[in-house]
């Protein structure tokens, strides 16, 4: 097992050092003047000179690379040009939230999509098999935007019986422990705060959970109707053991493996940053911070939030290639 991690790790350098040069490239490659895009067009010469020698821009790309990656070596991910706080506290300040939804969308994703896989599989062609597979056809192609609007309208404003934007309404107070507002809410008993902080939280866990669930259903059930075939689902049967634990103990545990894989992707997905979900939602977390910078013309706020966002990703992958092991135990012997 260590040995596997040790090996998975190596790999990840060589993808580390590709993102890096992207993350970096990036925002060079872009048309215009870094400088005057933060300044704006009335900058003087004199500011313009002086923020292009503050960012290194004057360098050469491969010094300017060189000193990036001195930088992040070193654990320095640079300063926000607008609020001069360091890159690493503005992502910790955001993370939190984009954690809480990201794992309440994933939840919803995982238990839905699951379930609906694995009762389409067993009874494929059913009317529940159909309805279920379209539903999941429309999951993946409505747009989050539209989707988040309309829910806004209809739960918010026609119905009110959710809030809209934010994660806790205006004066509700609430000791923040860990920034995770429902567990704060649950360790200081504080019960007003956590209807409050679930009634932010579902909407955009809703929203944000529709292609993840679409897609975890649509591999369950393909991944389990490929196990359902095999002659030692058929033996469990003529065993006489019940349909409950063919399923679940049997089929669902040999079908997960590809399940795992997707789940892996989706979550990293997530975390690296909901734009659309936190801009419609107003939900302070990494996605709305990107979406901030970039209109704000932050560049080390973007170029280092590329970076910070595809280690995430790449990182919650190499936990479910670790996961594997214990899904299948002949990752392990290999």
């Amino acid at each position: 097992m260590t040995r596997y991690i040790i090996k998975r790790l190596i790999g990840l350098i060589p993808v580390i050092i590709g993102v890096s040069i992207f993350a970096f490239l990036l925002i060079h490659l872009i048309p215009g003047d870094p400088a005057r895009a933060i300044l704006g067009e009335r900058a003087t010469a004199q500011a313009l000179t002086a923020l292009r020698e503050q960012l290194g821009l004057n360098d050469p790309l491969y010094i300017q690379y060189g000193r990036f990656m001195g930088q992040i070596l070193q654990g320095d991910f640079g300063r926000s040009v607008i609020t001069n706080s360091t890159v690493i506290e503005e992502f910790a300040a955001r993370f939190p939230a984009t954690l809480e939804l990201s794992a309440a969308a994933m939840l919803i994703a995982v238990v839905v999509g699951i379930l609906a896989g694995v009762i389409s599989a067993v009874r494929q062609y059913s009317v529940f098999d159909n309805v279920s597979m379209v539903g999941a056809l429309i999951g993946v192609s409505l747009p989050i935007f539209w989707l988040g609007l309309m829910m806004q309208w209809l739960f918010a404003f026609k119905l009110g019986l959710l809030d809209a934007s934010a994660r806790l309404s205006v004066g509700i107070n609430l000791d923040s422990i860990t920034n995770f507002y429902v567990l704060d809410s649950l360790l200081t008993g504080n019960w007003v705060a956590l209807k409050d902080a679930l009634k932010h939280l579902v909407m955009p866990s809703l929203a944000l959970a529709t292609i993840p669930m679409a897609i975890i259903a649509r591999m369950t059930r393909s991944s389990m109707l490929e196990v359902l075939k095999q002659d030692y689902i058929r033996t469990a049967r003529a065993k006489g053991l019940k349909d409950n634990a063919v399923i679940f103990r049997h089929a669902l545990k040999n079908a997960f493996l590809p399940i795992l894989t997707v789940m892996g992707l989706q979550f990293g997905t997530l975390m690296g940053g909901a734009v659309l979900t936190e801009t419609i939602f107003s939900w302070p977390g990494i996605g709305r911070l990107m979406y901030e910078a970039i209109m704000q013309r932050d560049y080390p706020v973007v170029q280092n939030g590329i970076l910070i966002i595809s280690l995430i990703f790449v990182f919650i992958n190499l936990i479910v290639d670790i996961l594997y092991s214990f899904v299948d135990p002949r990752i392990r012997l290999e």
